[in-house]
């Protein structure tokens, strides 16, 4: 055996950096990560086409996964689970579509004596209108500004009907296509990605992304179509109960536009508004309608939705406008619709992802 000692490499120490190569360096990696979302911004509104119906199916398959899951307890396979769900799907959305579809022609066959009925209703306020519309006047002779001119294409409703509705069919069929197969290989597609998790680790907590997803989508649309299907019901009984016709259309409509909260139910008020100024002949009668809505949605918000839901599950307003604006922005109606569900998906992530921070206790009810 050699005696010989083996040199050990020197060890190179490099200097300490500064203060400022600290900041360039943080500074990079927020630039980075600020291109990043700006980019994917972009994509998403790029892509509103293909992504806003894929993305509303997988919100709805979201919401009827444990319907599904409760199916396949049976021994049913996942495919005809998943074409079960979603038939049943299909005749709950037909069946309210007949419902609406014949009150709601009714109407907008009424809309030119619905808008001469505005106008003698508002007739009260026309001494108003006159000042301020001569005030205006009086502002623009002072200014030197031009009236506004209006360009008017020439395009008729018929072309317009023609460009849009083969569009709008192929976004229906790719939300429903998007609604079945999410649903049929949900078990498939989690297990190929937890698959791509080369540690332990990273397999964890990505399974916890995705239980955390399910419960928390699931469990939040469900509870809200219950609730928006009680107030609905409760809005048209109050209609009718004052007189108001049509009134399991509003009710209905009242459904819908619950879905999108804040926006949906100021809306549904305006709508309300102009249904009583046309049914109405006094403003107290035309404020009726609206008061009942307004009641009842008050009711809905402030006492049976925190009891239901449980106020765990109650969002940070901010986030949530912030949320509103942001998706209705980049994908409108349907955005607006998605809006919640994706911030749950968001908070879900973030919570997984950093888990030693003290979360409140929504993900705790999530997981009963």
């Amino acid at each position: 055996m050699s005696n010989r000692t083996v040199k050990k490499a020197p060890v190179v120490r490099l200097p300490p950096k500064s203060n400022f190569e600290v900041l360039l360096a943080r500074g990079s990696q927020v630039a980075a990560i600020f291109m990043g979302l700006v980019a994917l911004v972009f994509a998403l509104q790029a892509g509103e086409y293909i992504l806003a119906p894929v993305a509303t199916g997988i919100v709805i398959g979201l919401m009827l996964g444990p319907v599904a899951n409760r199916i396949e307890w049976y021994g049913v396979s996942p495919g005809l689970s998943a074409f079960v769900v979603f038939l049943l799907f299909i005749v709950i959305v037909g069946l309210f579509a007949l419902a609406v579809a014949t009150p709601l022609s009714l109407w907008a066959a009424r809309i030119p004596q619905i808008w001469n009925g505005l106008q003698s209703q508002l007739a009260q306020f026309r001494e108003p209108l006159d000042s301020i519309r001569a005030a205006r006047d009086e502002i623009r002779n002072i200014t030197g500004g031009k009236g506004l001119t209006v360009s008017v294409d020439d395009g008729s409703p018929v072309e317009s009907v023609a460009t849009l509705a083969p569009a709008l069919i192929a976004q229906i069929l790719i939300f429903l296509a998007s609604l079945y197969f999410f649903v049929a290989t949900r078990h498939q597609t989690r297990i190929a990605i937890l698959k791509l998790c080369f540690t332990r680790r990273l397999r964890w907590r990505v399974a916890h992304i995705f239980r955390d997803v399910e419960a928390l989508v699931s469990r939040y649309l469900l509870s809200v179509t219950i609730i928006n299907v009680v107030e609905g019901a409760a809005v048209g009984a109050g209609l009718y109960l004052v007189g108001v016709p049509s009134a399991a259309l509003w009710g209905a409509l009242a459904i819908v536009s619950n879905f999108i909260i804040f926006l949906g139910p100021l809306l549904m008020t305006i709508v309300l508004l102009v249904v009583g100024l046309t049914e109405f002949d006094t403003i107290g009668g035309a404020l009726i309608p609206p008061l009942i809505y307004q009641g009842i949605n008050l009711l809905e918000s402030q006492f049976v939705t925190p009891m239901v839901i449980g106020k765990a599950m109650t969002l940070n307003p901010f986030l949530v406008v912030l949320a509103l604006i942001f998706w209705i922005w980049l994908w409108g109606a349907l955005g607006g619709f998605i809006a919640i569900p994706a911030l749950l998906v968001v908070y879900a992530v973030i919570r997984n992802i950093f888990p030693a921070t003290d979360w409140p206790e929504l993900t705790k009810n999530a997981r009963r």
